[in-house]
């Protein structure tokens, strides 16, 4: 059976188009149940209508909704860590493939693409699995796509 969140990822997908090339190969289903556990605790993902559609509205990390195909850094009035503008600015874009290198260490993955070795990145270092990192970026990716 195939879930809903699944079904939204790929029309998701389709629609961003060529131009986007967004690889999104996790399961979302499971993804929600990962991003319950350990991603809701900081960050939320609320539509452009203002509805809280994952999360519990915290405010620590910034809004996920359209996360994957967005640059780094790219809301306005969030308070983004020096390191993370950074590489914002050198051109990181959040694809299923550096989410996968930020997760587990995000301030080592920041000094490696901005060539800082001593800034310091806000995000804290997560244990969770290559697999399950896939899988939250297809649920939050089920949500919308930056275009």
């Amino acid at each position: 059976m195939i879930s809903k969140f699944a079904i939204a990822a790929t029309a998701a997908a389709m629609i961003a188009g060529p131009a986007l090339a967004l690889d999104v190969t996790g399961d979302a289903a499971a993804g929600e149940k990962v991003f319950n556990k350990v991603c809701q605790t900081c960050h939320v993902v609320k539509n452009d209508a203002g509805e809280v559609v994952a999360g519990r509205n915290a405010k620590v990390g910034p809004n996920l909704f359209q996360m994957p195909g967005r640059h780094a850094a790219a809301i306005d009035g969030f308070r983004y860590s020096k390191l993370m503008k950074e590489a914002g600015e050198k051109g990181l874009v959040w694809t299923e493939e550096e989410l996968v290198k930020y997760v587990p260490n995000p301030t080592e993955f920041l000094r490696n693409y901005t060539e800082d070795p001593k800034g310091r990145g806000l995000m804290t270092n997560q244990r969770v699995k290559e697999q399950e990192i896939r899988d939250v970026f297809a649920y939050i990716a089920s949500f919308g796509i930056h275009e």
